[in-house]
């Protein structure tokens, strides 16, 4: 070996990673929980046990590696590569290559559900549909249903989908779903019985899949015996990131995958399960440790390498409160004086002026504004706090979505404004007589007889940055000209 790809782990990272593996040997050791907390290294740890893996002789073709999105996979492998190369060279890149298996649930479902498909009754060809068509060719099923022309407002084709999409992931009753989380629609529980039915034999009748399905498909797949021992038998390893916001669907894959859980690695933190995306339920990771016997290993990332020890310790607080978890106390060897506040405001609005005022507080304290930083959870969550910031001139630099002034809704309608503004307006009659509160700058005094030209009565021709409108006392315009009255400002103005 030319460099030692565990360097620099702590003891719990490097036993997760070394966890079943036994060089030169070939074993495969039981399922291994990784209980990840924010900031402990989890990304590294996980790509160090691929790396690990491969380096150790497990043919990388037979790695599975699920992630939650197609960018945290794709990352994964770069990672893996390049601790593989300390090791192995130029040859690392080869081998990564053939990591052939890493992906999202739902892009790897629908590679097998292609390979399977003559096995299960599908075409290989099967067309997949997006989220947007999904709901689209809901909406279809629904008005040739007539359920588009009732005379109580029935959901919408998005909540139709909605519906639809948990019931799948979460293997509840329609029933159920609706109580738990649609209880507006209880009403219509058997309009959308015969709704759902229709909307998959017209699937079925076109070759269609929906994400859901790849998942449903797959999950179905792995209730026959002899398929379920071929697909798993493809994989040595299988390993599961993110595995807090996993659903049941998902769940009943993996338990099919490894029943006895041996090459099964998964990693997640139940404190972090606040997603409820596509129906995941931290019940995955909390039980997961049970589905065996023996029961998995669990081990616990505790140290964190990005915060102070007083946010830790908030956080350690909160965590605290959980009826049910993992018990792990996050900690840090980096120092601060400095306690996190709790502020309370009364609405989105004062939080907006909150924000903005310390920020402005911190510049005065000579903290650069490229200093500072405000972090939401999604990028809608900063719309209001965006237009806060422009409308103070404060700059700033968003990462993660566009800014809220470049969003096409709210673009199309800054244009619609804009050209609204600068339609020409009829002069107004002359009497002689203007006054000068009605146009930027003015003082409020009157003054009597024509302005002179090109100026306003007051002798000024300064007017407001943000300003594209006529002065009112601009008077009429020539006809010889070919400026606007809009542009008639900005010509004026030095």
């Amino acid at each position: 070996m030319s460099d030692d790809p565990l360097a620099g782990l702590n003891p719990e990272q490097r036993r997760a990673v070394e966890h079943g593996v036994s060089a030169g040997e070939g074993t495969v050791g039981g399922p291994l929980l990784v209980i990840a907390g924010a900031g402990s290294g989890k990304t590294n740890t996980l790509a160090r046990r691929v790396a690990h893996l491969v380096v150790n002789g497990v043919d990388p073709g037979r790695v599975l590696l699920l992630t939650f999105s197609r960018r945290a996979a794709a990352e994964m492998a770069r990672r893996v590569e390049r601790i593989a190369g300390k090791v192995m060279g130029t040859g690392a890149g080869a081998m990564t290559q053939a990591l052939g298996w890493s992906g999202t649930f739902h892009g790897i479902g629908a590679r097998l559900l292609r390979d399977y498909a003559h096995a299960i009754g599908l075409d290989p060809a099967f067309t997949i549909h997006d989220r947007e068509d999904s709901a689209d060719h809901m909406n279809l099923v629904r008005h040739e249903l007539g359920l588009s022309k009732t005379e109580r407002r029935f959901p919408t084709k998005g909540t139709c989908l909605a519906i639809y999409s948990r019931a799948v992931n979460s293997q509840a009753s329609l029933a159920d779903v609706l109580a738990e989380a649609f209880p507006w629609c209880a009403e219509w529980e058997a309009d959308l019985k015969e709704l759902f039915a229709a909307y998959v034999a017209a699937k079925q009748r076109q070759g269609v899949l929906d994400y859901d399905d790849l998942l449903l498909y797959w999950a179905q797949m792995m209730t026959e015996p002899a398929l379920a021992a071929d697909v798993g038998g493809r994989f040595v390893h299988v390993l599961v990131d993110e595995y807090q916001d996993t659903n049941r669907l998902q769940a009943s894959i993996l338990l099919a995958l490894k029943p006895d859980g041996r090459g099964l690695t998964v990693v997640g933190d139940d404190a972090q399960a606040i997603y409820a995306f596509r129906a995941a339920t931290v019940r995955n990771i909390l039980d997961f440790p049970g589905h065996f016997d023996p029961p998995a290993e669990i081990v616990t990332l505790e140290r964190n390498y990005r915060s102070t020890q007083p946010i830790l310790a908030a956080a350690n607080a909160v965590i605290g409160l959980a009826a049910e978890r993992f018990t792990k106390t996050l900690w840090t060897d980096r120092a601060s004086g400095e306690r996190p506040r709790l502020v309370t405001v009364r609405d989105e609005s004062d939080q907006v002026r909150y924000v903005v005022e310390t920020v402005l507080a911190n510049r005065e304290a000579g903290i650069a504004l490229k200093a500072q930083a405000v972090l939401f959870r999604t990028s809608h969550h900063s719309g209001a706090l965006e237009v806060e910031l422009t409308r103070r001139n404060i700059p700033f630099v968003k990462f993660g979505g566009l800014k809220f002034l470049d969003t096409a809704h709210v673009k199309d309608m800054l244009a619609v404004l804009r050209w609204a503004d600068s339609v020409p307006r009829p002069a107004p009659p002359r009497t002689g007589r203007t006054s000068r509160a009605s146009w930027p700058g003015s003082s409020g005094r009157a003054t009597t007889g024509r302005p002179s030209s090109g100026r306003c009565a007051a002798g000024t021709n300064r007017i407001s940055n943000a300003s594209t409108r006529t002065p009112s006392c601009a008077g009429p315009i020539s006809s010889s000209s070919s400026r606007s009255p809009a542009a008639i400002p900005r010509a004026n103005a030095s």
